[in-house]
Order: C-alpha cells, then structure tokens, then sequence
C-alpha cells in the first residue's frame, strides 16, 4: 500500500534490506530473512527480530524507496506484505513517474513532485474506499471533493452524506448542495457569481422542525442559538429529515453526555458511521423498541415473510427480524400480530418441502414441543444457514455454562435460603432477625403473604376467576410462554386486568426477563453475597427510600418485605454502577415484589431499566424527560383544542414527569396503577403516552377553563385520585386534595368530573390514541432527545456563569462569549484531535467526584494543547505569535492548573482572563511575576513539573482504615473529608495575602525575555525596548548590591517565610548565596518608565478580541490538526 512518505536516513542500514529492483529514483527492498533458505545466520537474526517485535513495531517485508542522486535522505513511500501487490505499486511508478523526473533540473524538486503525487494517491485511495460504500461512487468522489475543496475542514471530517437543495434568506432562495458529515452540516451555493457558504455543527442545532409556508411547500428548519436556517426543494424530504435528525441525536449523546447515554458501539466510532450505517440503525432501534430486546442485540438480517397463525387458520404477512439472541415477527400492521422467539428456546431450525402453496417454507421448532412455520422466505438458504450457526454457538455456550455450575456444585454446595412468612411482633431477638432477613432470598412474591390483608380483596374472588378462565383459554389457543401469539385479543385481556395470580408470570413473559433469569442462573445469589453489606452513596440512598416505598402496604410495613426490596435494590445498584439508584425505582421494585419472586424482580426491574425505560435512570433523567417533551408533542398534535386554550403546555407536560418514572404508581390508587403496569409490560412505553392523552382529554373542558397552574394540577391530581378499579371493594374517596380541587371549580364554575373506572380509562385511551406507533414514538425521541440536551446544556452554562461573574470584571457579555469559545475549543479537539487524549479529557470531566468543588468545575475543562490554542486567540499583547508565546503558554497552563490534574476549569481560565483585561497594572505585573517562578518556570521548559510540595490539610486526621468495631466511623470520615476541603480553600485563601517568593537571577532574565517578546510589534517598539533596558539594568543593580550585603554580612538572616512557603525550595539556592530580587522592587523599577506604565495601562477592548477569535478559531484549529494529521 501507500505511505506517507517518510525519511530514512541510512538506506541499508545494519544490512536489514536487500536491493531486488532499482534504477535512479526508486528501490525495491525485500527484509533480509524473508523468502531466503532457514540455513543462513543472517536471515535467522533478521527473522527473531521481526518475531520478538510488537505486532505495531513490526516492520512489511518489502518496500519501495524514494532517492535522490546525490543525497544520503530516502523515503519510503510504499510497502507490502506480497511482493505482488509492491510489484503493482513499482510498475505503477515505472509507467507513469519515472521518464516524468528526468526533466527537472534540481534533483531535490524530485523529491517534492513525487512525495505529493503519493499523498494525493494515498488521499484518493482513501475517497474511493469511502465512495465505494455509496450507491454511486463517481458522484460520491465528486462531492467529497468538493467538500473538502469548499470548506477546508480536516480529512478527518468524514462526510456521510449530501443532497441538492435550496436554502432561503428571507424570500430569496439559493439553489446549492447540502452537505451532512459526522460533525457539522454545511451548505455552499455558487450562483450568477455570487458565492455562499456556511458551517453549522451539530453540537450547536437547537431544535430540527418540519414547516410550511406560502413561498415553500414543505421546508426543513434548523434552530441554532443564533439564527434559524431553512431549506427546502428535496428530493425525499422525510429521508432528508430523518438523516439530519440522526447525524444531531448522535453527535449530540457523544459530545453531550458520552458517559450518561447510551450509544451503540458502531456510532461510537464516528469515522464508521455512512448513510447505510445511519438507515441499518435506525431500523435496529425501531426493533429493539417493538419487541423490547435487550440493548446489546444487533439486528442481522431482515426478510419479508408469512407465519402460520393456528387462530386465525391462515398464514399472516409481515416481516422476520433477527438478531443475535431472537427471531421476531411482526405483522404488516404494527401490533396486529406479534411473535418472539428466544434462539434459547429452540431446537431446530430446518428447510422444509418447498410447494406451489407453501413456497420456501421453514419449521422452527422449540423446547415445548411446538412448532412455527415461516413461508416466502427469500434467500431462504442463507437465512437458514446463517441462524443455525448462531443457534449452534448459543447451544454450545449454554452446554459451557451447565459444565461450569455443575463442576462447582461438586466443589460446594452452598444451602440456599428460603423465607417462610409468618408475623414477626416486637420481640427481645428482632436485632438477630433481621440480620438474618437481610440475607435470605424469597422464593414466592410477597403478595401471596400479604394478600389477605388488602382492603376488598375477599369480595371479587368470582371476577378472578373469571379472569382465570379467559386466560386458560387464550393459552390454549394463542400459546403460553414468551413465543404467545401476541394479538388484539390478548390487548383486550390486559386492559381488563391480568389476574393476581398470573401477573407476575405475564410480566415476565411480556418483558422476556424469563430468558434473562433462565439464562443467568445463581447470578442474582451471587449479586446479593457481593453486595450486601457495602456502603457507599447508592446503599445510602437506598437504606433511606426503603420505607417511604409503598408505605401504606402491610408488605413493606414488614422487616420481611423491607429485607427484599433492599437485597433488589442494592443488587441492582451492584449490577449497573453506571445508574446504581435513583429515586421512582424503589416504588417500581415494591410493586414488582409483591406479584413476582424475589429474583424475578431483580429481573424485571433490570428489564425495565435497561430495555423499556433506555436512559430514564441515569444521573440527569434524560430519557424521562425526553418522552415528556414528546409528550407535549403529542399533547399539540392529538388535543389541538386543549393546547390552543393552554399556551403554555410546559405546565401539563412537567406535571407528567412523574407519570412516567413511576408508570403512574404515584399518582393513582394502588389497584388501578397496577393495571397500568400490566399495559406497561404489555404495549411498552406506548401505553403510558395514550393513558396520559386519555387523562388529559376528559379534563379538556376544565384544564381550558383553569386560570393558573395551580388549578390545572389540582385538577388533575382529584381526577387521577378518584381512577378506580374493580379490585376496591368500595368506591374511591375524596382525598382532601381532591377537595380542594372541587372547592376550587365550583368558584370557577368549572364542572366537576366523576369517578373514572381504570378499565374505561384504559379503553379510552386504546380507542383513541391506539394508532400511537412506535415508529413515530422513536422519531419523536430522536429530535427531542436534542432538545433535552440542549436545554441541559443551557442550564449548566447559566450556572458557570452565575458562579464565576462575581469574581471577575468581565462584563456578563463578553464572559458568555469567552464560555462559547471555551466550549468550542473543548469540541474542536473532540472533532478532529488525537482521540486519545481527546477522551481522557472528557472522561476526566465527567468522573471528577471531589464534592467540595462547584458543579460546573466538573464540566468543561481544557488540557495544555487546547488552553495554548485559546491562550493564542485572547492574550492581549502584540508579540503573542512569537516562539517565546508558546512557552509562555505553558507556564501559565501550570500556573492556573491549580489541582495539578493536567486540566484547566472555566474558572480559573476566567480569572487568567479577568486579570489581564480589566486588573490594575500592579496585579498584571503580580501575575507575570509569577509566570516567572516555581511552580510555573521550572529547570526544564520542555518537561515541565508540578510543585511538588502541594498543599494538604494538617489540621485533622483523615483516617483511609477504619477501625471494625466502630459503627460512625464512616460518617465521621465524610466529615474529616469536608472539613480538610474547608481547610484546603482557606489556607489557598490565606496564601494570596502572603508576600511572593524572591526572584533568582535565571528567573529574572527569563522575566526581562519575556517583557522583550511582548514588546515585539508594538507601536511604540523602540520606547518599550529602550525603557526596558533602563529597568532591566536598575533591577540588576538592585540585585548586585543585595547579593554583595548578603555575602559581606557576618551574620546569617534565617530564612524568608515566603521561600518556604514556595513548594519548590529544593530547586531554588538560600538567600545568603544566591542573587535575588522581590516583586516589589521590580514593581518599583517598572514604575520609573512612563512607556512602560502607558503599555499595561492601556486598556484593550475584550469584545474585540472575542469577535476576532471567533472569526479564526475553528479554521485556525482546523488547519493546525490538518497539518498535524499530514505530518503523521
């Protein structure tokens, strides 16, 4: 292949290569070793060496070489592992370089004209390789050149796709190319001589909307924090959307919030990431949402298909998606028809006879000695091929598994624990009890305990078991387990009720957590042996949610029930530290356990956090808040009246939080919520849109008449109050909020609702808002997950700079403009950068836990490479394109990087800033001053070091080993940790006050440099170059006469307080044998120099400055890392 051309300065160097072809310009080199006969020494040395090497360090046995006559530089410019494959590159040389080279006359421009047609191969190779991915490689080819020709972005922005369009400014629309890469969308237009163009980055698209107007048919607007863009006259507007759609969503979750969101490991990789790539996984997250399949299932393949549904005696039309673990089916009209088959439930899967009425047909069948048949199946060879193997590699890692935990079990056999319930009163041995209780797992749900105490439950034993029965019949119709028939008919089932006594078997199948716990055997024991007992915030948290969680429930007033819901908890906390707990999971847990056993809660509620609900639980709640935005969506869509007589929905839509992290749990009465968990484990996240619209529209009529917010959640909390069910055994009661409420509306003259049955509101809702698809819920999710984003972003930049503008002068302004460029500089480096460094930074950012600082400081942060880039943007003084910059750059990275942790925080970067704008002289000469001593100027500018003495609390003891026998060891830990954080900020505080550490005479030529440097294109040059000199020879005169008084004094003075108090005393010699001089007697000397007091005195307008950073940051970036790429 081709290289990059790179030096080699001894062609032959140990006798490493063996010339095979060659001519003036160009060798051909095999590695000595390679293809020769075993026996030779040589050969053999060559050989172990190449073996002993890293695989990154090994070198290809041939090569091509660049030379010029005359020079002792080579290049290598192509290597191989066949010598085939470097043949074609020489011939390929001969035919079209070599009679070219003869007719320059300066043999070094050989040199130049080949290394450039090798890159541009190497460029070219790489735009085919691309190219060749899309539907037409020439137009693709084209138009990535033009990309990269317009907008002079990095290689390393890969362009993923492009369409023709017009995009308007004002009623003037310009026909022109738009064009979406991994990072930004961009736009160019070249029309009657007239050029424009213009980037936008994903990171900065506010909202994405589909609008119409009188001018435009249909139009796709783009919401940035600036301006609006809009383009239309698409080809395939929806597909156009949908992309655009995709490409913000993404970069969004990985820049954003990389560590909180789920990404799919593919777009993780944005280099990978093509429009085939976008459409694959678009469908993979439609699949993954229909059939609630675990997250880390890939989609394999898709084929149109025709099931044989014994209930309706007919084969049913739909299509097969399968992934790594499932067979799905699901009829043309989304939920008509739904079928899902574990590959851990089958046992074959064969061809059978093909007929003109059963063309293509496959069985598979399964454990239960049923089986499925699959007609019009295309590529029915490869389909069937391909799903044995993954059946084969799954029966082979289950056949493992057995072994293992067989082998085991012979080693050990562990006891398990069962509970028996009976009543625990008040007793002498409560203490032992419990412990006992907190490690024994139950073997039945705690409802078939606790039942007989539920209010009502004695008098509709006749509705249960008419329920039974329905349900007996339907099994032997449609099937049982999780590969049912899942039809309208079992929809109908669900809304009137599940019975008690199947609920938690039909939970289990509906979420297919069965699949789960049979394939995870005794991991929930082991999780509960590991975990119990810890103690960290999420045990914390958890010990102090365990009794609010279904208070008024006999199961949880019980050390029993109180036992279970800890052990699931803290399991699952155990399990995912990425969520560890959140507030709603114990109330969703508490119901789980009453109706499952403990280990089947554990693993409906790893279900439900980790599939039906993807990123409700993580630290921001963003995947709540996301379907409450949708909600609002819908709430516009589906209640126009409503939402035209409430302007502002942001009130309905806050009050629905909780509807879903909770799945109405805390809202309604127990009875009718549990019915909706029942339709939640049926129809997913789906049910709990329509219920919510259900609700909403029966309160039309009075939510419109609602004068504030206040009476519209009254209103909704007495409706939601009053919902019951058929399991009370009496009829709902007024809460006195609900009082309230009708206290309230009879003022207003606003009527009054009556109780609603739960199963009438559950039929509402179906027959409604039933046509609710997943397919518009996840496009819905996709363009409002960058809202939420958005929104949160916005948030934590109002907090920086609520919590930074008191400490500076920067007008608030010019200070959110410097957090703009703070966070692009972050971005930029994120885009195109070396990712590895790239990612530590972001890593750090997010995992920084030191809770005494504040909580932007834990947001972005810049590393030394992005800090110069800005520091290069904002400094104030002319000479700062100088050598001497850079290294001035870095010493104050260390200066400001005052935890030592390689990374800079808005605020510290804002006080830099402040001082040099809008300080007074003496406090910028102060910071010069000390750019030029420890720890900012060390021995060695090239590596530079940290202080090595670094302050630490001594005040009280911080205890790492806590002794055993003492139970508040642990709080009183957190305790010492805060109040040596205390301790830490005053002594920093009181260290400011201190007098500055003295100046040796390197420190101080170093200072004179760099006043020298600032100077350098100034106006007023030679004034400040001559003033200089004056102050630099009085400073050294000073200085002269203190060393001579030291060195003739008999007496030796102790040592400056201020010396020891430097953190770097080792490098620095005692005052008595040392030159030195003090901040104030520099200060002084500046001072005599009128030229010298106008230059820092002169003020120099920040907004400016900000206006032109942002004109030359990101190309100015762009051009730098493209340089950097093309040196590698």
């Amino acid at each position: 292949m081709w290289l990059n051309p790179e030096e080699v300065l001894l062609k032959n160097a140990l006798k490493l290569w063996v010339t095979e072809r060659s001519n003036d310009f160009f060798l051909l080199q095999r590695r000595r070793g390679h293809g020769e006969p075993t026996g030779r020494f040589t050969g053999l040395l060559v050989g172990a060496l190449d073996t002993v090497l890293d695989s990154n360090a090994r070198v290809t046995p041939f090569r091509i070489l660049l030379q010029v006559p005359g020079s002792q530089i080579s290049w290598v410019i192509a290597s191989g592992v066949a010598i085939e494959e470097v043949n074609k590159h020489w011939d390929w040389l001969i035919h079209n370089l070599l009679h070219s080279l003869s007719v320059f006359e300066n043999k070094q421009d050989v040199a130049s004209f080949v290394r450039g047609k090798v890159r541009g191969l190497i460029a070219e190779d790489a735009w085919g390789r691309q190219a060749a991915q899309e539907e037409d490689p020439a137009k693709f080819r084209d138009a990535l050149l033009k990309f990269e020709l317009h907008f002079g972005l990095p290689s390393s922005e890969k362009l993923v796709t492009y369409y023709s369009c017009c995009c308007w400014k004002g009623r003037v629309p310009r026909q022109g190319f738009l064009y979406l890469s991994i990072n930004h969308m961009a736009f160019y237009a070249f029309l009657l001589g007239k050029e424009v163009k213009f980037v936008i980055p994903w990171a900065d698209v506010m909202r994405l909307e589909r609008v119409s107007s009188g001018l435009m048919t249909e139009a796709i607007r783009v919401n940035t924090r600036q301006r609006q863009r809009e383009f239309s006259m698409f080809l395939n507007l929806e597909e156009t959307f949908g992309v655009i759609g995709q490409l913000a969503d993404i970069s969004l979750r990985r820049l954003l919030d990389s560590e909180g969101l789920e990404l799919d490991r593919v777009l993780q990789q944005p280099t990978r990431i093509t429009k085939r790539i976008l459409e694959e996984q678009a469908l993979r997250e439609y699949v993954l949402a229909l059939f609630r399949l675990p997250r880390s299932e890939r989609l394999h393949e898709v084929a149109s298909c025709s099931v044989w549904t014994p209930h309706s005696r007919c084969h049913t039309a739909g299509t097969l998606y399968t992934t790594d673990s499932y067979l799905c089916f699901s009829s043309r009209e989304e939920g008509n028809c739904i079928l899902l088959i574990p590959l851990s439930e089958v046992l074959s899967i064969e061809k059978a006879e093909s007929t003109s009425l059963l063309p293509n047909p496959v069985i598979v069948s399964i454990r239960t000695k049923k089986a499925f048949q699959l007609i019009e199946l295309q590529d029915r060879d490869e389909l069937v091929e391909n799903l044995n193997s993954r059946l084969r590699a799954l029966q082979w890692k289950q056949s493992m598994f057995r072994n293992k935990k067989d082998g085991k079990r012979k080693v050990s056999s562990p006891t398990p624990y069962y509970t028996f319930y009976y009543d625990t009163g008040y007793s002498d041995e409560e203490e032992i009890e419990e412990q006992v209780l907190r490690n024994t797992i139950n073997s039945e749900a705690l409802m078939t305990a606790f039942h007989q105490n539920q209010p009502g439950a004695n008098g509709n034993k006749s509705t249960e078991q008419e329920k039974e029965r329905l349900w007996d019949d339907h099994f032997s119709e449609f099937g049982r387990g999780v590969h049912m028939f899942r039809t309208e008919k079992i929809q109908r089932l669900v809304a009137m009720g599940i019975p008690e006594s199947l609920r938690g078997e039909l939970w289990m199948t509906f979420s297919d957590a069965s699949s789960e716990l049979e394939s995870h055997q005794g991991y929930y024991t082991s999780l509960v042996q590991k975990s119990m007992g810890q103690s960290n915030l999420a045990t914390e948290e958890i010990e102090r949610d365990l009794h609010r969680s279904l208070p008024d429930h006999p199961a949880f007033q019980n050390p029993t029930g109180i036992a279970a819901l800890r052990r699931v908890l803290t399991a699952y906390a155990h399990r995912n530290p990425k969520i560890g707990y959140c507030q709603s999971m114990n109330i969703l847990a508490s119901v789980l356990l009453l109706y499952a056993k403990e280990e089947e809660a554990f693993w409906l509620l790893v279900a439900v956090c980790e599939r039906m609900l993807p990123d409700y639980f993580n630290r921001r709640v963003i995947g709540a808040q996301v379907d409450q935005s949708v909600f609002e969506e819908l709430i516009r869509e589906r209640l126009p009246e409503l939402a035209d007589s409430v302007p502002d929905l942001s009130t309905l839509s806050s009050v629905s939080l909780s509807w879903f992290l909770t799945l109405f749990l805390s809202v309604l009465p127990f009875h009718s919520a549990v019915r909706v968990v029942d339709c939640f484990f049926f129809h997913g996240i789906k049910a709990i849109f329509q219920l919510g619209l259900a609700a909403l529209e029966a309160n039309a009529t009075r939510l419109s008449a609602s004068t504030d917010d206040g009476q519209a959640l009254m209103i909704l909390t007495s409706f939601l109050d009053q919902v019951g069910s058929e399991e009370s055994s009496c009829p709902p009661s007024s809460p006195p909020a609900a009082a309230a409420a009708e206290t309230s509306s009879s003022d207003s003259e606003i009527p009054a609702v009556r109780p609603t049955n739960i199963t009438d509101l559950i039929n509402d809702s179906y027959e409604k808002f039933g046509d609710l698809s997943v397919r518009q819920i996840e496009k819905l999710r996709c363009r409002h997950r960058i809202q939420v984003l958005q929104a949160h972003e916005d948030t934590i930049k109002e907090n920086t700079l609520r919590l930074v503008i008191p400490d500076v002068s920067i007008s608030p302004e010019n200070l959110t403009d410097v957090y703009d460029l703070f966070k692009t500089e972050h971005f930029i480096s994120l885009y195109w950068g070396d990712s590895s460094s790239a990612a530590a930074a972001e890593a750090a950012a997010w995992r920084y836990t030191d809770s005494s600082r504040s909580f932007i400081e834990r947001q972005y942060r810049l590393d030394r490479p992005q800090f110069k880039s800005l520091y290069g943007l904002l400094a104030p003084w002319p000479g700062v394109e100088n050598q001497h910059a850079d290294t001035l750059a870095n010493r104050t990275f260390t200066l400001l990087d005052q935890n030592q942790d390689n990374l800079v925080t808005f605020r510290e970067f804002s006080s830099w800033l402040d001082t040099l704008y809008c300080e007074e002289l003496n406090e910028k000469i102060r910071l010069l001053y000390r750019l030029h001593i420890p720890p900012a100027l060390t021995e060695s500018e090239d590596d530079p070091s940290l202080m090595k003495s670094p302050l630490v609390s001594t005040n009280r003891p911080l205890y790492v080993n806590l002794p055993d026998d003492v139970e508040e060891e642990v709080k009183d830990y957190h305790k010492q940790l805060k109040q040596m954080l205390q301790d830490l900020v005053k002594e920093k505080e009181r260290d400011v006050e201190k007098p500055l550490p003295l100046m040796n005479q390197r420190e101080f030529i170093q200072f004179c440099k760099t006043l020298y440097s600032m100077f350098h294109g100034a106006p007023e040059e030679n004034d400040l170059f001559q003033a200089i000199a004056t102050v630099t020879s009085l400073v050294l005169q000073i200085g002269e006469a203190g060393h001579r008084a030291h060195g003739s004094s008999s007496e030796v003075p102790e040592a400056e307080p201020a010396q020891e108090s430097a953190g770097d005393a080792g490098n620095v010699k005692t005052a008595e044998k040392d030159w030195t001089i003090s901040f104030a007697q520099i200060l002084a000397s500046l001072l005599t120099e009128q030229a010298l007091v106008n230059f820092f005195e002169k003020p120099v307008d920040l907004t400016v400055k900000i206006a032109e950073a942002k004109e030359k940051q990101y190309h100015q970036r762009a051009g730098l890392l493209s340089l950097q790429q093309g040196n590698r």
